[in-house]
C-alpha cells in the first residue's frame, strides 16, 4: 500500500525531502507551504540593493515538483494521524516531516506571500534603503555582516552603524574572521556599537541598554531567528519544544519520545531543536536523514542517526569580497565571494 509522506515547509530541508521521495513508488507526497516558490533564502539579502536578483533565487514548487500535491496554506496543528490547515481542512498522513523553518524580521524571510508580491515587498524596502541616509544594523552575526556588506557596495555614501551586544562581530567564528570583517567595513566609514543591546527606537532614534543614542532612518534587525513551532506548540505535542520554541528531536530526527520507537514524525532543518549552527547546508543533511529513515522504516530497516558535521562557511561582505570559514582556517577576499556566487548556482539549478 502507497503511504502517505506530508512534508510542512518547501526550505531547504523540506524541497529536498520531497524532491527525494515523490519519485519513490512506495510513497505519495504532499509539500504544503505558506508560499508557491523554493527561495535561496540566504541571497535575499542582494535582492535589498538589486531587485532583478529575486529572478534568479526563486523557483514554483510546481515547477520541479512533478509527481507531489502541493498545497498553499497554514498548518496550524499537528495530531497523531493528520495536520489541521488555517482553511479548516484536514490533510491525513503516516509519515510527517516539519521542514517548517524560521523566520527573522522583515525582509529576511517571509511567509503568506506568492513569488509575484514577494518581488514587490522587497522592492518596497529597496525604495527605503535607496532613501535612507543612515541605516542601523542591529545584530553583528552572520546576516547583519551580510546587510552591511551588500548596502556598502550600492551606497557607499551612507552612515552604516552595527550595533552588537557581544564584543566583536561574528563572535561565533575564528578571531581572523571578525578583523577582516572589522577592518574591512571601519575602511568604509562603518561604524561599531559593542557590548550594547538596542532597547528603544522612536522618532529615528535608537537607545542602547547603556545610554548610547544612535541616528537612523532605516533599521534592520538581524538578532537571531525565531522557528516556526506554532503547529506543535498549539498541538498536543506542545511539551515537546524548548525554551526558546524549537521541536525537541531523537537522535533519528523523529519527534522527541512520541509513539511506539518513536513514532512516524520527523524534524528537521532550522524550526529543529539541535545544537548547531541554522544553515543551509545542515538543513539538506538533515534532510538526507530524515529520507533516508523513512525509507528504513517501510522497509523494516534499522534507523540512520544524524551526526552533525561542521559545514565551512562562507560569508559575503558584498559582492567581491568574503571570507570562507572552515574550523580554523580562513579564506578572506574575491575567492570567497566567487564561491558565494558557485553556490547559489549551483543550488538553483537543481530545481531548473
Amino acid at each position: 500500500m502507497v503511504k502517505k509522506v506530508v512534508v510542512v515547509g518547501g526550505g531547504f530541508a523540506g524541497a529536498r525531502v520531497a524532491r527525494s521521495l515523490e519519485n519513490d513508488e512506495r510513497f505519495s507526497v504532499t509539500l504544503i507551504d505558506t508560499k508557491d516558490y523554493f527561495e535561496f533564502t540566504p541571497s535575499v539579502l542582494r535582492v535589498l540593493v538589486e531587485p532583478e536578483h529575486i529572478k534568479k533565487i526563486q523557483v514554483l514548487h510546481k515547477h520541479y515538483l512533478k509527481n507531489s500535491k502541493i498545497v498553499n496554506d497554514k498548518v496550524v496543528s499537528v495530531r497523531e494521524k493528520d495536520v489541521v490547515l488555517k482553511n479548516g481542512r484536514k490533510i491525513k498522513f503516516d509519515y510527517l516531516v516539519l521542514a517548517s523553518g524560521s523566520f527573522y524580521n522583515e525582509p529576511f524571510k517571509a511567509e503568506n506571500v506568492v513569488s509575484e508580491t514577494r518581488a514587490h515587498e522587497l522592492s518596497d524596502f529597496y525604495n527605503k534603503l535607496k532613501n535612507a541616509k543612515s541605516v542601523a544594523i542591529v545584530g553583528g552575526g552572520l546576516v547583519g555582516v551580510e546587510v552591511a556588506g551588500e548596502i556598502l557596495d550600492k551606497y557607499p555614501e551612507k552612515e552604516i552603524t552595527i550595533i552588537h551586544s557581544h564584543e566583536r562581530v561574528l563572535e561565533r567564528n575564528p578571531l581572523k574572521t571578525s578583523s577582516y570583517a572589522e577592518n574591512y567595513f571601519s575602511k568604509k566609514g562603518v561604524k561599531f556599537v559593542f557590548n550594547e543591546r538596542v532597547k528603544d527606537y522612536k522618532k529615528k532614534i535608537l537607545e542602547t541598554d547603556k545610554g548610547t543614542k544612535i541616528k537612523a532612518d532605516l533599521v534592520f534587525g538581524t538578532i537571531g531567528i525565531t522557528p516556526h513551532s506554532e503547529m506543535i506548540v498549539k498541538s498536543e505535542y506542545k511539551n515537546l519544544v524548548d525554551k526558546r520554541n524549537f521541536v525537541e528531536v531523537d537522535e533519528f530526527l523523529r519527534l522527541k519520545g512520541v509513539g511506539e520507537n518513536g513514532g512516524n514524525i520527523f524534524v528537521c532543518g532550522d524550526v529543529a531543536g539541535i545544537k548547531e549552527e541554522k544553515t543551509a547546508q545542515h538543513a539538506v543533511h538533515q534532510a538526507r536523514v530524515v529520507v533516508c529513515n523513512i525509507r528504513y522504516s517501510e522497509g523494516g530497516k534499522k534507523l540512520h542517526k544524524y551526526i552533525g558535521e561542521e559545514s565551512p562557511l562562507v560569508i559575503s561582505l558584498g559582492k567581491w569580497n568574503g571570507l570562507f570559514v572552515k574550523g580554523n582556517f580562513v579564506l578572506t577576499g574575491f575567492i570567497p565571494a566567487v564561491m558565494k556566487w558557485f553556490i547559489e548556482w549551483n543550488e538553483m539549478r537543481k530545481y531548473w
